[in-house]
């Protein structure tokens, strides 16, 4: 079984020897916000949406982070109904995580089948995304697939999907 907080996420990055950089910072909530931090760190800057179709299934998506999403053509995108943003608690219950600190790495705490991590195809193929280790105060960066492999490493399916941005 996976150890569980950034101790676990540092010996599975280790174990499936994925490079990563990593990187401290003050906190940041929003995108808004980490913009600063964003100019001193190359790479693929995300964000993440935590969200809940009308049946019941969780979601959380990542998406380039000045990426508008279409939050009406996004459930075709990805195979759902309509979605709405999930609630503070479910995210924790969930993946152990808090607003502004949502990361698809948050994948480590879920069990397989009670979420649904997607990302977006140009991080998938991005050569380095730059995501939160489970807390706000740092961004690791590592490659799309390295993320997937992660992420699939923790028993989930990922889906990979052309994310519909606003017009």
């Amino acid at each position: 079984m996976t150890k569980r907080g950034e101790a676990g996420l540092r010996a599975d990055l280790k174990a499936l020897a994925i490079p990563f950089e990593h990187h401290e910072h003050e906190a940041v909530f929003t995108v808004e916000e980490s913009r600063g931090v964003k100019e001193a760190i190359p790479g693929a800057h995300t964000k993440n949406l935590f969200l809940k179709d009308v049946g019941g299934v969780f979601w959380l998506v990542t998406v380039p982070a000045e990426m508008g999403v279409d939050l009406k053509a996004l459930p075709e995108a990805i195979g759902c109904k309509r979605v709405s943003f999930g609630k503070p608690h479910d995210m924790e219950r969930l993946l152990g995580l808090t607003p502004g600190s949502v990361t698809p790495l948050g994948a480590i705490h879920a069990e397989p089948g009670n979420i649904t991590v997607v990302l977006d195809r140009s991080l998938a193929e991005a050569d380095r995304i730059n995501v939160h280790p489970l807390r706000n105060t740092a961004t690791i960066g590592l490659s799309g697939a390295d993320t997937l492999r992660l992420i699939e490493h923790w028993g989930h399916a990922p889906v990979i999907a052309d994310i519909p941005a606003q017009d």
